[in-house]
């Protein structure tokens, strides 16, 4: 995907777009956006002096940003990180939360997603999509086959929902044992009540929904308040019905 390659919705009425930040200024407004979302309303303990959210991985990965073509404005970002940017960086975010030791074969091959938001305003199918869509391209463009993130459940009831989620994923959504990891900080299990029926995180459930695993036991993040779980997705393994919805533009 070009810098200037752009995904539109389906029709004019909408009117949104994504594509690939082009300009510090628009890497600015997507941690505006972050900080907005994570620390403002999530309660995310992220220190900032301007409004934004930033850290060392910023600088070394590709911001792909969806926009409201009517006011130009920043509705939505995803961070991607490759393996030239996390050898740069110093290594993989989610290796920060995970021993990523038993996917170290499918690395070079791997985009890291994380630091997904949607402003709330936007939260519905359409822009998940479209996001989605442009992942797929970017993906496709650099010959990468699988994607990795972390998908975050809150702890706000002190983990209960969190635990209860990971017993009903486990059944059907585990990854394969040889792509199972260790989370660094794990949850302690023996102080938890699992939630009989817990509610998945509409990010969680669409990369289940696609064709994706998670990988094992959830990593507690004290400073977002959440349990990560993380993420893997095959594209080579995509299901069917979503390859039908990205044919059209990938």
């Amino acid at each position: 995907m070009t810098e200037s390659a752009r995904f539109n919705t389906n029709g004019p009425k909408i009117g949104l777009s994504v594509r690939l930040a082009e300009t510090p200024q628009e890497i600015e407004a997507a941690q505006r956006l972050r900080y907005r979302v994570f620390a403002e309303e999530l309660g995310a303990d992220i220190q900032s002096e301007d409004g934004r959210d930033t850290d060392r991985y910023d600088e070394h990965c590709s911001h792909l940003l969806a926009f409201d073509e009517a006011t130009g404005e920043i509705i939505g970002c995803y961070r991607l990180l490759t393996a030239e940017g996390a050898q740069k960086v110093g290594g993989w975010y989610s290796a920060g939360e995970f021993d990523l030791s038993p996917l170290a074969d499918i690395l070079p091959q791997t985009v890291e997603l994380g630091r997904a938001c949607i402003h709330p305003d936007y939260r519905h199918g359409g822009l998940i999509m479209l996001l989605w869509t442009g992942l797929m391209k970017f993906m496709k463009e650099h010959n990468l086959r699988f994607m990795i993130g972390c998908g975050s459940i809150s702890t706000a009831d002190g983990g209960h929902e969190a635990a209860g989620l990971y017993h009903v994923l486990k059944q059907k959504y585990l990854a394969p044992e040889q792509w199972r990891v260790t989370p660094l900080n794990p949850m302690k299990w023996g102080e938890l009540t699992p939630a009989e029926k817990p509610e998945c995180p509409a990010l969680i459930k669409g990369y289940l929904k696609a064709g994706a695993w998670f990988c094992g036991e959830p990593c507690v993040d004290e400073a977002f308040n959440c349990a990560d779980i993380l993420i893997m997705m095959d594209i080579s393994q995509l299901s069917d019905r979503y390859l039908q919805r990205f044919a059209p533009t990938i």
